[in-house]
């Protein structure tokens, strides 16, 4: 007990060292900055290509949905992954030590010899798959529905909404997603890079903006072809081809991205035409617990028979019956879910 107690500590303390290097000393792999960076670049769209021009800006609530995107992305995720899902992940580890006399699944995993963009496609779309049965989880459970109330709350959306949700919601989420990847092998820098795809990707699904499909085709292809240029130029066949090269590989992406995947982007990827539903006031009558549950991915929707988009549901009413009583502060939001829950 001690073992697992030492770790937990040490996480903390850890922890608050990372912290004051992650404000202090910027760099590309910051939590901190990326965080800035994403919600400046999706503020800016909102002001030049706003989806509700009528929206104001800032909208409604947006200090507090800004409060709550560092209070959860930032410190209270952190938090509990680097100190918290230390202890689980190094429990599992040794349970499974213990019942099959020595097997490692770390050492053993096959995904340590994978390409590293695969490693990353097969970590982004796990990670998703576990987030959209959670989701519907939250929504379908009466009591983990007073908790994810907060996230229903808002009523005027934007990129910054993504991030109101009540707290309990990261332990529900952190515990059945990062404990999987974990025992998989993902490391820190893994998850670092996964959390800012999903990061930018929910600030778009949320945001007043709306894009054609070509243009996230493209982006979507973009991204591809600078993980492929990095991890091919450093084969021995390719080694040495020089920027030009990247260049090539990067273009290329981006063009089959625009021609290919821009027609079937609205089925592959989560939006905001496709969200804003999920949002809605108003459910259909045979769809009481919810629609559209994906995050990044829109394909679950699709092939599970949750997608839901009659029109782009542009100027729908969002909240949720009752939305209008709920708390309109941090604090008596997430303390929503405690003692007597309200019926909707």
């Amino acid at each position: 007990m001690k073992y697992y107690w030492d770790i937990f500590v040490n996480a903390y303390r850890g922890y608050a060292h990372y912290l004051w290097q992650e404000i202090t000393n910027p760099s590309w792999h910051s939590y901190f900055y990326w965080l800035i960076l994403v919600s400046f670049f999706f503020f800016l769209l909102e002001i030049i290509i706003p989806w509700r021009k009528k929206q104001a800006i800032p909208r409604k609530d947006f200090w507090l949905d800004a409060f709550y995107m560092f209070f959860n992305f930032f410190l209270f995720s952190l938090i509990i992954y680097n100190a918290a899902s230390d202890v689980v992940v190094n429990l599992f580890n040794d349970g499974i030590r213990w019942i099959t006399g020595g097997f490692d699944l770390q050492q053993f995993n096959p995904l340590h010899s994978w390409p590293y963009w695969s490693v990353l496609l097969v970590g982004m779309i796990l990670r998703d798959f576990i987030q959209w049965w959670v989701h519907r989880l939250l929504h379908r459970v009466d009591w983990l529905w007073e908790y994810h109330k907060v996230h229903h709350s808002v009523e005027e959306m934007g990129f910054a909404a993504q991030l109101r949700y009540h707290w309990m919601e990261n332990v529900v989420y952190r515990t059945l997603e990062y404990v999987p990847l974990a025992l998989l092998g993902y490391g820190l820098y893994d998850f670092f890079v996964i959390h800012i795809f999903a990061l930018a990707w929910g600030h778009f699904n949320h945001a007043n903006i709306t894009v054609n499909g070509r243009v996230t085709g493209g982006i979507i292809g973009g991204l591809v072809g600078i993980i492929l240029a990095n991890s091919l130029l450093e084969v021995q066949v390719f080694a040495g081809a020089g920027l030009s090269m990247k260049w090539v590989i990067f273009g290329t992406s981006v063009l089959l991205g625009t021609i290919l995947l821009g027609p079937m982007m609205r089925f592959l990827f989560n939006s905001p035409e496709m969200h804003i539903w999920h949002h809605s006031y108003e459910l259909p009558e045979d769809r009481r617990h919810g629609i559209n549950f994906g995050l990044t991915l829109a394909i679950w929707d699709y092939l599970f028979g949750t997608a839901y988009l009659p029109h782009d549901g542009r100027d729908i009413r969002l909240g949720f019956p009752g939305v209008e009583h709920f708390p309109k502060g941090f604090i008596g939001q997430n303390l929503n879910g405690f003692g007597k829950r309200n019926s909707d």
